[in-house]
């Protein structure tokens, strides 16, 4: 790999906080990054946030295509010489979020997975977006900070399991593959980070309405000092003796809290609460 830290200076960048860029330049940490997200030669990879183009080398090395995204043009020209023998590797400056996931996936043609080192302050509406919306993609490999790592990869009944652990686990799981200490970027950032990776398996959603469900898992965490019961009758306008009984028809307790309940049970209860709507 060419040096990166001189491509950046001969081309006067500089580093922009308000797009949380931190570049990784070890070769090691970046093929070890490649191995975990278990890319192949018939691979389409969709890396999301490019930054100086290390990450895209690696990918591309070993994937049959990669297209990245990458929100700040004056990255172009380093892009230019760091990924000049890569010719299976093609950047979109545009951001992605203002991208359909529709478009997006017509332009992949097929399955493909997901690698990306995120800026911290989009890493949930990007995780949640191909979670909830994409179609064809089959896994997401993802740098966060080490914090939203333990969150995503988090068990029923512990402090660090939320909605977005519940959210994740109702098409996925999600394993800690690899833990990132900060000073492996540069800049230096203030937090570890860690890589996840999560698969994707739609069928464990059917029979599920997905709308519902989320519904559900908002509702269940909109206050963790509260039992499930108060939070559904809080979201839902249900009374206590209706929220009460919906939790015993789904085998769990009146006095349950959101945060015990796993992906397993909240997809029951979204079932169940769902048949109670349509009949009302």
């Amino acid at each position: 790999m060419k040096n990166v830290k001189e491509i950046l200076a001969r081309n006067g960048f500089s580093f922009k906080k308000a797009f949380g860029q931190n570049f990784i330049t070890d070769g090691n940490l970046l093929s070890g990054i490649v191995a975990d997200a278990g890319i192949g030669k018939e691979d389409t990879v969709l890396e999301i946030g490019c930054g100086a183009g290390t990450l895209t080398y690696e990918l591309a090395q070993a994937a049959k295509r990669v297209v990245g995204y990458e929100i700040d043009k004056n990255l172009a020209p380093v892009l230019d010489e760091t990924l000049a023998d890569c010719p299976n590797a093609e950047i979109c400056f545009c951001d992605i979020m203002k991208k359909k996931t529709a478009d997006l996936e017509k332009e992949l043609g097929g399955q493909y997975k997901v690698v990306a080192n995120l800026p911290y302050y989009i890493t949930t509406p990007v995780l949640m977006r191909f979670v909830e919306e994409a179609k064809n993609v089959t896994s997401l490999s993802v740098m966060v900070q080490e914090e939203v790592a333990e969150r995503l990869c988090a068990s029923a009944g512990t402090a660090e399991y939320g909605a977005i652990t519940a959210a994740v686990n109702l098409v996925g799981s999600a394993k800690i593959v690899r833990r990132v200490p900060k000073k492996m970027f540069f800049p230096v950032p203030k937090v570890d980070s860690a890589v996840v990776r999560i698969d994707i398996d739609r069928s464990r959603a059917e029979g599920v309405n997905a709308k519902i469900y989320r519904d559900v898992v908002r509702a269940a965490f909109a206050s963790r000092r509260k039992t499930l019961a108060n939070n559904l009758m809080n979201s839902f306008s249900m009374t206590r003796s209706e929220a009460e009984r919906l939790l015993l028809s789904c085998g769990i307790g009146e006095k349950a809290r959101g945060e015990t309940l796993d992906a397993e049970q909240f997809k029951t209860l979204a079932k169940t609460y769902g048949e109670l709507k349509w009949k009302d």
